[in-house]
């Protein structure tokens, strides 16, 4: 054999040679990517309750490590973000398909289990933005799953309220308010859970987050506040006979009395839910009997804002309509008698309403009809409480 074609030969055969051995280093390091484990799993759909509990797992991974940042950590947190995503859909359903009632019975169960929702609230603040928005969506839809025909969020909550407190405290997190904010609604959808809360000093942190300089932050805390003060009646009507001296004392001087418009707004409109609410008839009584009380209502029905004046008259009409006044409401409702009818006759609500007309024209009749105190002293009614607006 010529020695030229045999050398080529053995160049041949030693390239073979260190390609095969570089290939065989090479190959499993491919196979290790995301991308090559994803092209050999499998296209069959995972049952709910395994997604999960690897939920479960990768929470329960996050929550034991400190953010030191690895790249196992982050290979983690990305799974974690795509099973929660997974949830969310299977639980709202995608695009045009509805949820499949036995998969979220599935989700339910087990997501209520093992304890996922602690889990998944002490981890929040390790998630991305997008993360949290489907975590805070998967907790709200969690609280209204039925299993047979049993909201067993209810029960889970109940054995474990200092949740409600975490969800609570929130708030004071601008980062994770409007997250937290959205799950503690949904779960004061619960009896159980809105009774935590009102039998708390918690529920006293309300009146500072409703006034927290983030407007989303304290517009989401009204919005709670109202589900807190609104949902179950006989459970606020209870909190209110025992508590309606110190919650109305913060309630004016806080919310009705505030610098803030939308605050001033957002309050008169739930006083006057609360009031009107047929729950609460012991609660409105006291409330329009009382002196202070109607000092407030009549300086918000000097409002600028129609809104906010409207809302507020609902509520002075109360005081006028109590069939029992206290003698020094009645002094004060003469004192006033005059600037009061004047201030009627030139209000008028944005748009003609029949009741509206009634009822002003009703309140004029009983301010007319009314008769101060015989030992009346000139000091105790000369006070200007209500001051025409110019």
């Amino acid at each position: 054999m010529p020695v030229l074609v045999k050398m080529e030969q053995e160049d041949n055969g030693l390239f073979r040679s260190k390609s095969s051995s570089k290939l065989k280093k090479f190959v499993p390091k491919i196979l290790l990517t995301n991308s090559m484990k994803n092209l050999f799993k499998s296209n069959k759909p995972r049952a709910p309750a395994d997604i999960v509990r690897e939920t479960r797992d990768l929470l329960e991974y996050l929550n034991s490590r400190s953010q030191d940042g690895n790249h196992k950590r982050s290979e983690k947190l990305e799974q974690l973000d795509n099973d929660i995503r997974e949830l969310k859909c299977i639980l709202y359903g995608i695009n045009e398909s509805e949820p499949l009632v036995d998969s979220c019975a599935q989700i339910t169960q087990e997501f209520f289990k093992h304890d996922t929702m602690r889990l998944l609230i002490l981890c929040l603040p390790k998630l991305n933005l997008e993360a949290r928005k489907d975590a805070t969506q998967v907790v709200a839809n969690l609280q209204r799953q039925p299993v047979n025909s049993r909201l067993i969020a209810s029960d889970y909550l109940e054995s474990n309220l200092d949740l409600i407190d975490k969800l609570v405290i929130g708030y004071e997190d601008p980062d994770l308010a409007l997250h937290f904010g959205g799950m503690l609604r949904e779960c004061i959808r619960h009896q159980v859970a809105a009774n935590c809360v009102l039998k708390s000093e918690l529920v006293k942190k309300f009146f500072d987050y409703i006034q927290l300089p983030n407007f989303d932050v304290a517009s989401d805390a009204a919005t709670t506040f109202k589900e807190l003060m609104t949902r179950h009646k006989s459970t606020v009507a209870a909190f209110l006979v025992e508590n309606q001296d110190w919650f109305f004392a913060e309630f004016n001087s806080k919310l009705l009395e505030s610098s803030n418009y939308i605050t001033r707004r957002h309050a008169m409109k739930l006083l006057g839910e609360i009031l009107l609410d047929r729950s609460n008839a012991s609660v409105m009584v006291n409330y329009v009997s009382s002196r202070h009380n109607m000092k407030v209502l009549m300086n918000l029905l000097r409002e600028s804002h129609k809104s906010i004046q409207i809302n507020a008259f609902h509520v002075f009409k109360l005081f006028v309509a109590n069939q029992n006044k206290p003698q020094d409401i009645i002094n004060i409702l003469c004192a006033n008698r005059s600037k009061l009818v004047w201030f009627f006759d030139g209000f008028h609500a944005d748009r003609e309403d029949e009741n509206f007309q009634a009822d002003k024209a009703q309140v004029v009749k009983e301010i007319l009809e009314l008769e101060p105190s015989t030992n009346l002293s000139p000091c105790s009614s000369s006070g200007e409480l209500f001051k025409p607006m110019s």
